[in-house]
């Protein structure tokens, strides 16, 4: 069982998405790693746009991944509407939204 950075959910580790932080010149980028191989200290999060989106408003793949810095995420933004185009989550909202922030 993993929890996701975006809504906070366990699952299994399989219907999770592993993300790692790639160091570069510019900072870091997150990178995919759907097949949970590449080395050094992963993330998890549902490849769903609602999640993902919940993780960065969060900024929790900094924490997650212990990184400081830029984080570039086009890659793996991309790898998730690709993921979320072919098996129909892209409409799908995100139920957790109401679980984050404070009451007003």
């Amino acid at each position: 069982m993993r929890t996701c950075v975006g809504c906070r959910q366990r699952a299994t580790a399989t219907d999770l998405l592993r993300v790692i932080a790639v160091s570069s010149e510019a900072g870091h980028s997150l990178t995919p790693d759907p097949a949970r191989r590449l080395p050094g200290r992963g993330a998890h999060l549902h490849p769903d746009p609602a999640c993902f989106a919940l993780a960065e408003r969060r900024r929790a793949f900094g924490r997650a991944l212990r990184v400081t810095g830029f984080l570039d995420s086009g890659a793996l933004a991309e790898h998730i509407r690709a993921v979320a185009t072919t098996t129909g989550q892209a409409d799908r909202s995100g139920v957790a939204k109401s679980k984050v922030g404070r009451p007003t």
